[in-house]
């Protein structure tokens, strides 16, 4: 008789469960910088309906810098106004605010929604793009070991994961049947609904051929609320559900509702709340309060009890006397709203939990998939560094100090904010049950800024040269008084000093994990900040120079730390040759002189003047030097005598490569 089959076994640097927006992000970093990387993802197929839709600016800004924001502004729908609706004093539904959706002049682009599998698809077309990583799917891990004498062995694979292919049929999960109808719903994926992780495993059990063995560098744990890889960790979720419970319907909708193409809260006297999210192709979306479903004594509510009619009733109360139905419906779920935290996000800093795994909330704030996402993109570029040996794995440590708190701020706004939106409004000053509509405005506007992902402020590390923080010396924040340090580079217009064109300097960022060093060179036409200008880049052009020694003699000079120059003197006075030291516009063979890397500050042919030192507070004619990360955020400032100081900050993050 044949033997036990022998279980394959194999080599990866970063093994990332799960293939939702936190993972497809992380693998995006991955595919950009050449690592040896998997995805797997218990799902046989990717997300076609429904799931997250809320795109916010950074997230967009992100897409920008993976060369996909594009697709995602042409497909998406555009919301540009929030409509507040309330009774009046005779309990009739009335408009009683509009507002911006997004604040006027904060980012380069505006809230928009688009479904998670349009949002799934630009990141598996980026990883082709850049890499032969896909997507493994109907695979799932079912044993994790961690040897941690081994953490700290740059060289090691101390993880041990043991993988289980499923059948096609195992694959896909079962729909609800509480609905006569066929259409896909999204229950098996919401809160409400048990994990199924171990019934998969269970049932796979035992089918020759279904089994691997990977050993792994870093293992990514991206598989939702219910996480697996949480759960091998033993680590828990901290914070409460509540009783409110909320179905979610995607319909092409009939009704004489004046802002059906308009964001709007909707508060009834008597009949619970909506939030109507207009979406692309007609679609919109709509968070219909559900007050008939009560959780039972464990706190779980009957999803068998949950349909589409169930929900659209409940709308068409709320909406009254506006009337409401739909012959297409595209897709539907429920949950109940929950605010939880996890309590570490790594094990030895060699596992990592990214997105839901970490961090659960309502979908009020449109933050799920943006705030998902934006923990995969300050991961990734981390990882990617430390296995290819660029940096230190000490940076590693800083991915919880800086997520976790983003992750308690969330749970502390959307905790507020879903209480407003699931209570009925006041009906007058001492009716303290109610939520005051004034109230529930001003919580909209502030926390307006924290939703759109542009005020994330990372505290000091050794990635952040704050005040106060010991292993590096503080950056001086009062020369560029509008780049916080720890905060995302804002983007203004500038002009490209070869041909004139004008960029948003963000465009000139993309995430393909180099650090950069932002030179604003000041008045270039004076002869004392020339010479200025001149000393930096000689300092920096030494073989000696941080920049040499971080950077392979064998690869181009601008492959770990590129240098990227914004002046302020007049571009016709000044010459890209002749003024600007060739350090600031290195010459290859292969390419010429790099005609991309220096730019003015001046009035463009067709787009005005990007007034960037004004809008950047950096004084126009002495400059200053800006050293970012490889996410876009902001790590340094200093003078440009102080190469001394950006040398011991670079020194404290980039290893020397032979």
């Amino acid at each position: 008789m044949p033997g036990p089959l022998t279980i394959p076994e194999s080599n990866c640097d970063v093994l990332i469960v799960g293939a939702g927006p936190a993972g497809l992000m992380t693998a995006a970093w991955m595919a950009r910088c050449g690592i040896n990387a998997r995805v797997v993802d218990k799902r046989g197929t990717k997300v076609f309906n429904g799931q997250a839709d809320g795109l916010q600016c950074r997230t967009l800004e992100i897409f920008d810098s993976f060369g996909f924001a594009d697709r995602a502004w042409k497909e998406s729908n555009h919301m540009l106004e929030f409509c507040m609706w309330n009774p009046g004093l005779d309990g009739v539904l009335r408009r009683s605010d509009r507002i911006p959706d997004t604040m006027p002049g904060i980012s380069r682009f505006t809230e928009c929604v688009l479904h998670q599998g349009r949002v799934e698809r630009f990141f598996l077309d980026h990883m082709k793009q850049h890499s032969n990583i896909e997507v493994e799917r109907g695979v799932l891990p079912e044993s994790l070991e961690i040897d941690e004498s081994k953490a700290e062995d740059v060289a090691a694979y101390p993880i041990t994961v043991k993988l289980r292919h499923l059948t096609d049929e195992e694959a896909q999960p079962e729909q609800s049947k509480a609905s006569s109808s066929k259409l896909q719903d999204g229950l098996f994926r919401s809160n409400l609904a048990p994990d199924d992780t171990d019934d998969l495993i269970r049932k796979s059990k035992g089918k020759d051929g279904s089994e691997e063995i990977v050993h792994a560098k870093y293992v990514v744990g991206c598989d939702g609320a219910h996480s697996w890889t949480r759960r091998q960790l033993g680590f828990e979720m901290q914070g409460e559900a509540t009783d409110f419970i909320w179905g979610v319907l995607d319909i092409v909708p009939i009704t004489n509702f004046p802002d059906i193409r308009s964001r709007c809260a909707i508060h009834s006297e008597n009949n619970g709340s909506i939030m109507v999210i207009p979406r692309e192709n007609g679609l919109v979306r709509l968070y219909i309060q559900l007050k008939e479903i009560v959780p039972d004594a464990s706190g779980r509510a009957d999803r068998s009890k949950i349909t589409p009619e169930v929900i659209l009733k409940a709308a068409q109360r709320t909406l009254s006397p506006y009337t409401l139905s739909y012959v297409h419906c595209d897709w539907w779920t429920a949950y109940q709203i929950g605010q939880r935290v996890a309590t570490d996000f790594d094990k030895c800093q060699r596992v990592f939990l990214a997105g839901d795994a970490v961090h659960t909330h309502s979908p009020k704030a449109g933050q799920g998939m943006n705030i998902s996402m934006q923990d995969g993109y300050n991961l990734g570029w981390k990882i990617a560094a430390a296995v290819n040996g660029r940096s230190p794995r000490s940076i590693l440590r800083t991915y919880q100090s800086e997520r976790r708190r983003i992750a308690q701020d969330l749970i502390a706004f959307d905790h507020h904010l879903s209480r407003l939106y699931s209570k009925r409004p006041a009906k007058d000053v001492m009716d303290t049950e109610g939520v005051s509509m004034e109230e529930f405005k001003a919580a909209f506007l502030k926390g307006h800024m924290f939703t759109t992902g542009l005020t994330v402020d990372y505290g000091g590390s050794m990635l952040v040269a704050k005040q106060g923080e010991t292993n590096v010396k503080a950056g001086k924040q009062h020369l560029a008084a509008n780049v916080p340090l720890g905060m995302r580079f804002p983007s203004f217009k500038v002009m490209n000093q070869a041909d004139s064109r004008p960029w948003h300097f963000q465009e000139r960022l993309p995430s393909d994990g180099r650090w950069r060093i932002i030179l604003f060179a000041g008045n270039i036409s004076s002869p004392a900040q020339k010479e200025r200008v001149e000393k930096f880049c000689a300092a920096l052009d030494k073989p000696s120079s941080f920049l040499h020694r971080f950077t392979p003699a064998s690869e181009p000079i601008d492959s770990v730390i590129e240098i990227l120059t914004v002046h302020s003197a007049k571009r016709y006075e000044t010459e890209l040759l002749r003024d600007f030291p060739e350090i600031l516009h290195p010459f290859s063979e292969t390419r010429g002189w790099a005609y991309d890397k220096v730019y003015v500050d001046d009035e463009s042919y067709h787009e005005g003047h990007g007034q960037a030192y004004k809008n950047y507070g950096v004084n126009a004619e002495r400059g200053c030097v800006v050293a970012l990360r490889p996410d876009q955020y902001v790590g340094w400032v200093g003078e440009l005598e102080d190469v001394a100081d950006l040398e011991g900050f670079f020194g404290g993050v980039l290893l020397e490569r032979k």
